[in-house]
């Protein structure tokens, strides 16, 4: 009777962790095309937290650093930024840092992030991306699950913007996948 017990607790156990780590570990990619023929970049997750703590991945330093990158530093506001950098031997202030406006922002609901491509992008694609944004909406989908759907919008056309779209499909659900896991090592 004390090991039937004994399988059913680890049954229930691996149940709830299978069940968490579900929640946290697929990136759904759900892109599509507008009726006037505009992409959308369109990336969802569900996380097992809150909407205020998955804010906190997103707004905080320390948690940034758990999946973004080693090296971070926001400051929070309308026409404030984001800087990270992916070698944890190199300041913010490196050449090499990365440097993501803040466009916009709703406390707990929503951050617009600007896109900027660097020269590892084709030169008529870095003259042409004015309009490309990254929106991240956080959507309370039940008691500790957070539903973030990051959308990118703003895609020019023809074969280099369809090469860039193509690497920020791969980048971005890589990068997801790297939140995502920051709940499975739990």
């Amino acid at each position: 009777m004390k090991s039937l017990i004994k399988k059913i607790k680890h049954q229930i156990l691996f149940l709830f962790f299978s069940t968490v780590a579900i929640y946290a570990q697929k990136v759904q990619n759900t892109s599509y095309t507008t009726e006037t023929g505009e992409k959308i970049l369109r990336l969802e997750m569900t996380i097992p937290v809150s909407q205020k703590q998955a804010w906190q991945y997103f707004t905080n330093e320390s948690k940034l650093k758990l999946w973004i990158a080693p090296v971070v530093q926001i400051n929070l506001r309308e026409g404030g930024e984001i800087i990270t950098n992916y070698d944890e031997q190199k300041t913010i202030e490196d050449p090499s840092s990365i440097h993501i406006p803040i466009i916009n922002y709703l406390p707990n609901e929503l951050i617009t992030l600007r896109v900027l491509l660097n020269s590892n992008f084709k030169e008529e694609v870095v003259k042409d991306h004015k309009n490309l944004q990254e929106i991240i909406q956080f959507i309370s989908v039940g008691k500790n699950k957070t539903k973030i759907i990051s959308s990118m919008i703003g895609w020019g056309n023809g074969k280099d913007w369809d090469t860039t779209y193509d690497f920020f499909v791969t980048g971005n659900v890589w990068t997801y996948e790297q939140l995502c896991k920051v709940f499975t090592k739990k």
